[in-house]
């Protein structure tokens, strides 16, 4: 075997509960001595988009050969797949409901297998309502442990992996039109316009009606007052200075921002 690999979890689960301990139970029963990064569990509920932009926005930062496994699975129990999924760079562990398809726009994927291979899973029964348990967290920790994706289960085609559907960054009459990819605690509407089509002169962003400028920081304006600004990713944001964005223009996941010249 292949030396233990890092391994990150993302999950809708929250921290209330016993759910996510239970999943590094079950990791740890294949080998206690696996890294575990937790990424997040506050993901809303059942909210595959914001799942797939945190995981997106988390996997540059990890080391090669790290496997990410993500849980927000509101179809665990259907007929939606489990897979894994082997990159140039990394592994990924997930339901097959669109979660991967950001990461799967930044990194070359090399094979995908959908996890049917029960010898790999906690129990042969799995529970219906606990994919995270039985499946998915005893996979993963086989990943970590130097397990190929081959033996995991059958080779499926990585062109049939599910894609979140999404408005996509498209060119408008003046500028680019794109949606509301993610909105962070704090308020901050982050789209899926990329910093790439920003110009040097000024620019402005229209949502839901109202101008919003462009600046370099959210100090650029007066507490309560709008900016939009390039995030630490290099995706356009809007924000309130000290406020909050979401409240302000009664905003949620894929309204249309148009970014003009």
């Amino acid at each position: 075997m292949s030396q233990t690999r890092l391994l990150t979890l993302l999950t809708d689960f929250a921290d209330r509960d016993v759910y996510v301990g239970v999943m590094k139970g079950a990791i740890a029963q294949i080998n206690p001595n696996i890294p575990v990064v937790d990424l997040t569990h506050q993901i809303p509920p059942q909210n595959i988009a914001a799942a797939r932009f945190c995981l997106m926005s988390a996997f540059p930062y990890f080391p090669d050969g790290t496997v990410h496994l993500a849980v927000v699975d509101p179809g665990v129990g259907s007929s939606r797949r489990a897979v894994a999924v082997e990159l140039e760079n990394g592994f990924l562990v997930a339901p097959d409901n669109g979660i991967l398809s950001g990461v799967l726009t930044q990194a070359i994927a090399v094979a995908a297998v959908e996890l049917n291979n029960s010898q790999y899973w906690r129990t042969p029964k799995p529970s219906l309502t606990f994919h995270g348990r039985d499946i998915f967290a005893p996979v993963a920790a086989h990943l970590a442990n130097g397990v190929p994706l081959r033996e995991l289960g059958s080779k499926i085609n990585l062109d049939s992996l599910v894609e979140l559907e999404l408005p996509k960054c498209r060119p408008g009459m003046n500028g680019v039109v794109g949606c509301i990819q993610y909105i962070d605690v704090f308020g901050n509407l982050i789209t899926n316009i990329p910093s790439s089509y920003i110009p040097e002169k000024s620019w402005h962003v229209n949502i839901a009606g109202f101008p919003v400028s462009g600046a370099k920081t959210y100090s650029s304006v007066d507490p309560g007052e709008a900016i939009a600004i390039i995030d630490s990713d290099g995706w356009v944001e809007i924000a309130i200075n000290q406020g909050n964005a979401r409240s302000r223009f009664n905003s949620e996941l894929g309204q249309i921002v148009e970014l003009l010249f």
